[in-house]
């Protein structure tokens, strides 16, 4: 005996309602387990809106799978093989829906992952942290990018074999095309993982003053593939990360203003030393330069003797990028210590006139 109208409603709906709490039941369990992987409360979207994708999910394929057995159950034959129908859902059908679940679960913890690392990347105080904040967003969209497209290819590579699409055919083809264009890029890839390092190492950032490859400049831009210097006359400079081969911060974290004082031989070094250290200690109580320098200024000592006279170093430590505005400073008290003090700086005599 066929079933009634009511019947068949009635077997529908509570398979819609058993789906409905499978499916929530599933996005509860999820959300708790993403939030015990990342405990960041700024990721609460995050969470919302996986827990009413799978919802999505689950309820589409239970519901369809649940509908069939209930209308099973209660009698109810469709010209089609419902055996087969159910078999497809149940077997071919759940297992993709499972893969693209799996792939957009995983893409969503990979984002949530780097958002994360962007925000430690990111946190502190001072003068560079907007630079720090660029980094990491920079090391953030790749590494969110190359997850996305390593996710996709295998679950698109696992749901066309799973409708019965012979992928080897395909793996072949691309990995054809996979060495071919890996050896016309392969100075592009070695650019872009050199630039990876590069920023990831913190080695070098906009801002800095840096010698690169021997070429001088103030840091314009870091990129994944070049970093781009600007010299003293203006000149922009762009070099390939995969042809850096040395690389001189001259600004990061702190840096040293070294002068070298010439003193000749009749002069006292000590009284020279002192006139030096005057002068630096000097520094210390203009306010507008004390807060350029980390420490007082340090004396070698007499570092050399040339043929006409001797030399004498000292180093002041500043803050970054503040090393010339201190050493020029350091320099201009220097010689009026010196004259003060009667000491005179020794000249080298100019090279005799070549005889013809």
């Amino acid at each position: 005996m066929d079933p009634t109208w009511p019947e068949i409603a009635l077997a529908v709906a509570v398979a819609i309602v058993g789906a409905y709490l499978i499916a929530d039941r599933a996005g509860r369990v999820l959300e708790s387990t993403l939030r015990s992987l990342i405990p960041d409360e700024h990721e609460a979207l995050l969470f919302d809106r996986s827990r009413r994708a799978i919802r999505v999910f689950l309820f589409l394929i239970t519901g369809a799978a649940l509908s069939l057995v209930a209308l099973r159950v209660v009698g109810y034959r469709t010209a089609r093989n419902p055996n087969l129908l159910a078999e497809r859902v149940w077997e071919s059908g759940l297992r993709i829906a499972l893969i693209a679940l799996a792939a957009y679960v995983v893409i969503r913890v990979g984002s949530a992952a780097t958002k994360r690392l962007e925000k430690e990347m990111s946190t502190g105080s001072g003068l560079n942290v907007i630079e720090r904040t660029k980094r990491a967003q920079t090391l953030g969209q790749l590494l969110h990018n190359a997850l996305v497209v390593i996710v996709l290819a295998i679950a698109g590579l696992t749901i066309l074999r799973e409708v019965g699409v012979d992928t080897t055919a395909a793996l072949t083809i691309s990995s054809v095309f996979g060495v071919a264009i890996g050896f016309g890029a392969q100075t592009l890839v070695r650019d872009v993982i050199s630039g990876f390092f590069l920023i990831l190492e913190d080695q070098v950032r906009v801002g800095d003053i840096a010698v690169v490859n021997g070429q001088g400049g103030l840091v314009e831009s870091v990129n994944l593939r070049t970093i781009v210097l600007r010299d003293d006359e203006g000149t922009v400079h762009v070099f390939p990360n995969g042809e850096v081969k040395t690389l001189a911060n001259k600004s990061k974290d702190f840096a040293y203003y070294v002068v070298t004082v010439n003193v000749s031989y009749d002069e006292d070094p000590d009284r020279a030393i002192a006139a030096i250290k005057e002068a630096g200690d000097g520094l210390m109580s203009v306010p507008d330069l004390r807060v350029h320098i980390l420490e007082p200024i340090e004396i070698y000592g007499v570092d050399a003797f040339e043929q006409q006279f001797m030399i004498i170093k000292a180093r002041i430590k500043t803050v970054p990028m503040k090393q010339w505005i201190v050493g020029r400073e350091l320099r201009k008290r220097i010689a009026h210590v010196l004259r003060d003090e009667g000491i005179q700086l020794a000249v080298p005599a100019a090279a005799p006139p070549v005889k013809k």
